[in-house]
C-alpha cells in the first residue's frame, strides 16, 4: 500500500529526513514514534505529498507522490490524514464540516454527501451534536469529528499525525478508541504518536526515528521486548515510567 525507499529531505544544510525506508501494506498498522524533531510529522506528510522530498521514492497505491505528473489533490483525496489541530472548518457546522470536501473533491451530491457525513458522525459516536459548529464541541469531539470527516472520503489508508498530542488527558482514550476500531476493522494506518498504550494493543509494528533517520523498525512485541538500539531503550525507559 505504501512504500518509502531511501527518501531524504532537507532544509538548507538541515538533515529532516536521512535515507528513510519502510513498507506499508494492506490492513497493516504502523506506529512511527521517537523523540521531537526525529521526523517523524515530516515523514507521514511526505507521503501524501503535504511535505516535498528531495530524494527517494514514496509510492502510495502504486503511485508515485514525488512525481511532478502525479496530480497530489486527487491522490491525497484517497488518503485520509487527522492532524493535530483536528483542521475543522469553525464557520461551519459539524454536518457541513463533513459534507463540503465530499461535495468538492468526489463530485457527491449535497444530499449524498450529508447522509454519509451523519453515518460516519453516528459512527464515532456524535450523531447528536451534528448541527452544532467546532467551537461547541470539546477537543476530543473535534477530533473524532475530522476522523469522520477523513473516512467519508473513503480512504485507501489513514494518516495520523500526532491525533492527541493537544488534546486533555481524560479525552485522548475517546479518540484511541475510534482509532483501534478503525485498526480492527482492517483500515491500514500510519500513526505518529507517543501513545505507547496504543502501540501496544493495536500495532503491526513500530518504526522508531531519530534524528530523522528509521533507526528501528520491528514487530511491536520485538520492539517493546528488546530494542536494539540505546537510543530506542532510553526513549522507552522515559515514557513508560511516566
Amino acid at each position: 500500500m505504501i512504500k518509502i525507499a531511501n527518501v531524504s529531505k532537507h532544509y538548507g544544510d538541515f538533515n529532516v529526513l536521512k535515507d528513510c525506508s519502510t513498507t506499508v501494506s494492506k490492513g497493516e498498522v504502523i506506529v512511527v514514534c521517537g523523540p521531537s524533531g526525529s521526523g517523524k510529522s515530516t515523514l507521514i506528510k511526505c507521503v501524501n505529498g503535504l511535505e516535498p522530498f528531495q530524494s527517494g521514492e514514496i509510492i502510495v497505491n502504486g503511485i508515485s507522490v514525488g512525481d511532478p505528473k502525479t496530480n497530489l489533490s486527487k491522490l491525497r483525496s484517497h488518503v485520509g490524514m487527522v492532524f493535530q489541530n483536528f483542521e475543522l472548518f469553525p464557520h461551519m457546522s459539524i454536518t457541513q464540516n463533513l459534507a463540503i470536501a465530499q461535495v468538492k473533491v468526489l463530485g457527491r451530491k449535497q444530499d449524498e454527501a450529508i447522509d454519509k457525513g451523519l453515518k460516519l458522525l453516528d459512527r464515532v459516536g456524535l450523531k447528536a451534536h451534528a448541527h452544532k459548529f467546532p467551537g461547541q464541541l470539546s477537543g476530543g469531539q473535534q477530533q473524532r469529528v475530522a476522523i469522520a470527516r477523513a473516512l467519508a472520503m473513503d480512504p485507501i489508508c489513514m494518516l495520523f499525525d500526532e491525533p492527541t498530542s493537544a488534546l486533555d488527558p481524560e479525552m485522548v482514550n475517546e479518540v484511541l478508541d475510534v482509532m483501534t476500531e478503525l485498526a480492527q476493522e482492517g483500515m491500514t494506518m500510519m500513526c505518529v504518536t507517543h501513545e505507547m498504550g496504543f502501540a501496544r494493543r493495536v500495532a503491526d509494528r513500530v518504526i522508531f526515528m531519530d534524528q530523522g533517520a528509521i533507526v528501528e523498525d520491528d514487530s511491536k512485541e520485538a520492539f517493546f521486548a528488546n530494542p536494539r538500539s540505546e537510543r530506542a531503550q532510553q526513549f522507552l525507559a522515559k515514557i513508560l515510567h511516566h
